[in-house]
């Protein structure tokens, strides 16, 4: 299938819920509504649940039990609200997928936005937009199995979809890869354009006219997270550190394997609303 076509799919590609639409234009405002977002979140039942489930959950160990959206609002902050939102967007539209382990994917998702949340603070650029672009970076392989089961089992009995070369193998089976896929898609959810023109560029941050740093740092991010998940020794992590992308952006292999201030509660708590 032609990218075109698959961006056009309507079975591979849904239409975003309204509640998230209508909350994610509040909170890319730049002085977003804390009590808009709040009356927003109290319109859909189901949000609404969620949301006080994480805030009242170990991680936050709040003195009282909180009990409506404004509090949680207040409890969790903008970024996490916002990371919030999208994890049940996707959630709810990617809840059965052909030949793909979700669990396994939302977890190497969640580490790739704690990655590129770590790495952005060293990097001065927006933590919560690094988190963000992490968590949705491959929403591309959901869609791309959806909408071509038969063609991507193919891909994948040759190169698994979180294995470092999977770019390569899709880009030499379709002429494109999940990158495009998911630019395709946070395009027609309006995304910001930071953010579509990032997720469209992490495979080759920094080749011919691109020069993106959200990009090469979502590179980053997915590498050691990929490195993680296929558990590569101390040799093929520096067999296959792009240093390339690294150097660019004043980062080496060290840097990027610090242990990461990473919060991996509230990882685990936005977890449970994905699985």
């Amino acid at each position: 299938m032609q990218l075109e076509a698959l961006l056009n799919y309507p079975r591979a590609l849904p239409a975003m819920p309204r509640a998230v639409s209508d909350l994610l234009a509040e909170m890319n405002k730049e002085d977003p509504s804390p009590k808009r977002v709040g009356e927003l979140i109290g319109h859909d039942p189901a949000l609404t649940t969620r949301v006080l489930r994480l805030s009242n959950s170990a991680f936050f160990r709040v003195s009282r039990k909180v009990g409506s959206a404004d509090e949680a609002v207040a409890l969790l902050g903008m970024t996490h609200v916002r990371s919030l939102v999208m994890a049940a967007a996707l959630g709810a539209s990617f809840k059965n997928v052909p030949g793909m382990d979700l669990q396994q994917f939302w977890r190497y998702s969640l580490r790739v936005a704690e990655i590129a949340r770590s790495l952005a603070g060293v990097l001065h650029q927006n933590p919560g937009n690094a988190f963000t672009a992490g968590l949705i970076h491959a929403i591309g392989i959901l869609v791309m199995h959806i909408a071509m089961p038969d063609e991507m089992a193919l891909v994948d009995m040759g190169t698994p979809p979180l294995d470092l070369q999977r770019a390569l193998a899709e880009r030499n089976h379709l002429g494109y890869t999940y990158a495009e896929v998911g630019a395709g898609m946070a395009e027609k959810w309006q995304f910001p354009q930071e953010m579509v023109t990032a997720l469209a560029c992490q495979n080759e941050p920094f080749e011919g006219d691109n020069y993106d740093r959200l990009a090469g740092l979502l590179h980053l991010a997915s590498w050691r997270a990929r490195a993680e998940e296929i558990q590569l020794d101390n040799a093929g992590l520096v067999a296959t550190f792009p240093d390339l992308i690294g150097l660019t952006l004043g980062l080496d292999l060290d840097n990027v394997l610090e242990k990461d201030p990473s919060e991996w509660s509230f990882s685990q708590a936005l977890g449970a609303f994905i699985e």
